[in-house]
């Protein structure tokens, strides 16, 4: 994949050179838990289809729960790109970098998305090892397309923010992402795609009650985890 660039001119409200750049670190964190997730959960129920692994109906259905809060994060990701984040890169960058080709794979998601849903659901309600294979192809091929995407993005999309867009937008994207997005979900995966460093900065960059609100987030996530991974 290739977004070429139309023109090297910036538009007139650009980052000058000399202020700050954006931190993305939350956006590193949330693509990699993403990249994590779908593969774990396509070997996950791959092994279930293949009846390697036990799956009781209590499984089950944290495994159809864990795949549709999943798709609800990566959909709510994709979006707040193309409706937070592209219009700020495009009103910073002009016409240096073209979207059009990270668009087109965010619409290519979304039937992606639907139907393991509706997989998922399937599973959940009847345990049966047959249902889990057409779930597990589907998320395989989830975790392919994000996997190519994502390092797509990274390459070629975050250079050109830290050139062009300011801090204080890039902090209006992030604060627009956490008010619609699902803290009991996305908070423990962020910190737990984190190392010990990247943790510790996590922990000085917010405030103390929320650090705690996050860790018991996580606590709980790991039972939920427990429940569908083993």
């Amino acid at each position: 994949m290739n977004n070429s660039a139309r023109s090297a001119h910036p538009a007139d409200n650009a980052r000058r050179p000399a202020d700050p750049g954006p931190d993305l670190s939350g956006i590193t964190l949330t693509h990699r838990a993403m990249v994590a997730d779908t593969r774990r959960l396509a070997e996950l129920t791959t092994a279930l289809a293949q009846r390697r692994l036990p799956c009781g109906p209590p499984r089950a259905k944290a495994v159809a729960r864990y795949v549709a809060l999943m798709c609800e994060s990566i959909h709510h990701h994709h979006t707040m790109e193309d409706d937070v984040l592209w219009p700020v890169i495009e009103a910073s960058a002009g016409d240096f970098i073209d979207l059009t080709e990270l668009t087109e794979d965010h619409a290519a998601l979304d039937p992606r998305l639907d139907r393991l849903r509706v997989q998922a659901a399937a599973f959940g309600r009847s345990a049966d090892p047959e249902l889990a294979r057409p779930l597990a192809a589907g998320l395989t091929d989830l975790h392919q397309l994000l996997q190519a995407h994502i390092a797509d993005e990274e390459r070629e999309l975050f250079p050109v923010i830290r050139r062009y867009v300011s801090v204080k937008d890039w902090e209006s994207i992030e604060k627009a992402a956490r008010r619609s997005g699902r803290l009991s979900f996305e908070g423990p995966r962020i910190l737990g795609a984190a190392d010990d460093a990247e943790r510790a900065m996590i922990a000085a960059s917010v405030p103390g009650p929320l650090m705690l609100l996050l860790r018991f987030l996580s606590a709980r996530h790991r039972r939920f985890e427990r429940a569908v991974f083993g």
